[in-house]
């Protein structure tokens, strides 16, 4: 069963199978589809998981679509989700850690690193 989200609202997305719709209708935005799968590393995403997303698609009234999984995708789900009439983006589990800590999610800062270079102009005077 598909929940639908404001814009603002945040809500963990990994369990073994969650659908959420975010849309925004007082901005006349386009409703999102996202599905979030937790796979182990090598149980990777196949090209039926991406039929059956795109199917959800319509089901949903959603124009574009977000499929995120902590696994990978194999290369015939990529080629399907390329080749089908709406956008689907998808992202694995390595751009899903990269993203994570781009945002500083679910990280922290384990030590920090200072570089220091000579101030000439301390000398000079």
């Amino acid at each position: 069963m598909a929940k639908t989200l404001n814009v603002v609202q945040k809500q963990a997305l990994f369990s073994t199978r969650h659908v959420f719709v975010i849309s925004s209708p007082h901005l006349g935005l386009d409703r999102v589809y996202i599905q979030a799968k937790r796979y182990a590393a090598g149980n990777n995403i196949g090209s039926g998981a991406i039929r059956d997303f795109f199917g959800s698609l319509d089901r949903h009234k959603a124009t574009k679509g977000l499929f995120v999984t902590t696994s990978s995708f194999s290369p015939s789900a990529k080629e399907t989700a390329e080749f089908l009439s709406k956008r689907i983006v998808l992202i694995d589990g390595d751009q899903l850690a990269a993203l994570m800590v781009r945002q500083n999610i679910g990280c922290r800062i384990e030590d920090t690193l200072h570089i220091k270079k000579i101030d000439e102009e301390f000398f000079e005077a």
